[in-house]
């Protein structure tokens, strides 16, 4: 699938689920008046399309070329009787995207700007062990991010030259962050520094 692609829509006949091979997709909703809001971002490996109530409940466009598996809902409901590794990974799929709604819930409703960026860096580098990587791929753009964390393009564009002018993390590409300080990254998503911006270790965010 080419970039801009729709997968399929909000409401539309849940008739297929799909694992992503390859790519990128955004995952979003459209409010009554028109307002495109992210809910999440879906990568290599990830299951979507796991629709409960036989309707998708969002939109998937695809953000980078895209390769995907599709299978046929009966075909894939019959799998899951028949293979347990299938259901095990099924359970860590939901349990992920209540983990993300849960997240996003928080995200939106208590984190300032630069606790939302910070989490969201954090979050694309988190590995499952816990780990994280140095370096963080952005194939979305910077106006999916700011529908993501509830924000103006202007905002995010902002506190991304503000983490980088406050050593946190480089900008060596539009696409790409390098994480320079993973601790103070770590402490700003949690919110811990002072109103004023400074954090309670000495430096400024």
């Amino acid at each position: 699938m080419a970039p801009g692609s729709i997968l399929f829509s909000e409401g539309d006949e849940a008739e297929g689920v799909f694992e992503v091979v390859s790519g990128t997709l955004r995952l979003y909703k459209v409010l009554i008046d028109g307002r495109r809001q992210i809910i999440g971002f879906v990568s290599g490996g990830q299951l979507l399309g796991l629709a409960a109530q036989r309707q998708y409940l969002c939109t998937a466009e695809a953000v980078t070329p895209l390769t995907l598996r599709r299978y046929q809902r009966p075909a894939f409901e019959r799998r899951i009787d028949e293979e347990p590794g299938l259901a095990r990974r099924l359970l860590t799929a939901v349990s992920n995207e209540l983990r993300m709604a849960q997240d996003q819930m928080v995200l939106l409703g208590r984190k300032s700007a630069s606790e939302k960026v910070a989490s969201f860096l954090l979050s694309l580098a988190a590995h499952e062990d816990g780990e994280h990587d140095d370096h963080v791929d952005l194939p979305m753009g910077r106006g999916d991010i700011a529908d993501y964390l509830g924000l103006t393009v202007e905002t995010v564009s902002r506190t991304f030259t503000r983490l980088k002018s406050d050593g946190l993390i480089a900008l060596p590409t539009p696409a790409s962050v390098e994480i320079l300080d993973l601790e103070q990254l770590a402490d700003l998503a949690a919110g811990v520094g002072d109103d004023d911006g400074w954090n309670r270790k000495g430096g400024r965010w």
